[in-house]
């Protein structure tokens, strides 16, 4: 009965503290923030998915620090407080390589994978008790996400570059000579003409065919939107772009 009454109590105790709630619902309010963000963007590892791996990463980390008390003897037993904490960094990479898709040459997924990691290490850090790192990163995510890629579409658009593309045309209405003409006039080099294989299900229906452009030259950003309004075009798909906003 003494014994009992010495040990720690269930629901407190060593880690198990306000401090150590407080850094788990940062943990879960920071990472929440950047599930949201990906699932109004409409991305396969969206709210739950971000905000379980931020959270599960705070709780993992408190156990590596505060989790082995009870064995812990001095100059006989001693624990290495990161070596848990380290395998968030090693798994966290099984699960962002599954969210990653290589499709008709093109890598789809990366912001999406980074933004899991990303997860992980905000979580790690409010479990370590630096929460203004974790609130420091999570403002620096927006900024990217939301930031740079209108950053980056302006300096496209002035800039040279290459673009890739997948175009579904109409047949036997001469298309494809129109949208040669119209690369060439806007001075767009064509650096590949492939059609789709045979049987190959990419959305060209009956009578169409479907073609992957690679174009490059100054003001490409802007050759979808140009292509599109080509007579007997009826699809156009970027294949070069991370669908992360990205």
């Amino acid at each position: 009965m003494l014994q009992l009454l010495a040990d720690p109590p269930f629901f407190g105790g060593p880690g198990q503290g306000t401090r150590q709630i407080v850094e788990l619902f940062v943990a879960f309010g920071l990472t929440a923030l950047i599930g949201l963000e990906r699932e109004v963007q409409g991305k396969s590892a969206g709210l739950r998915t971000q905000t379980i791996v931020g959270t599960a990463a705070a709780l993992i980390l408190l156990v590596s620090k505060y989790g082995f008390q009870d064995v812990l003897q001095p100059e006989l037993v001693v624990v290495d407080p990161s070596r848990v904490a380290a395998q968030i960094v090693s798994g966290i990479g099984f699960l962002g390589a599954g969210i990653i898709i290589f499709r008709r040459g093109s890598v789809h997924g990366l912001t999406t994978a980074a933004a899991v990691w990303e997860s992980a290490a905000i979580g790690m850090a409010a479990g370590s008790g630096l929460l203004l790192l974790a609130c420091t990163v999570t403002a620096m995510h927006f900024l990217i996400v939301l930031g740079f890629m209108p950053v980056a579409r302006r300096l496209a658009s002035r800039l040279s570059g290459s673009i890739r593309m997948h175009v579904v045309y109409d047949e036997g209405r001469g298309v494809l000579t129109r949208l040669l003409q119209a690369c060439e006039r806007r001075g767009w080099q064509l650096a590949e003409l492939a059609s789709d294989p045979a049987g190959e299900p990419l959305g060209a229906g009956h009578g169409q065919s479907g073609i992957v452009l690679t174009l490059s030259g100054n003001g490409i950003v802007n050759a979808p939107a140009v292509l599109a309004t080509i007579e007997g075009v009826t699809a156009i798909r970027r294949l070069d772009d991370d669908p992360d906003p990205d």
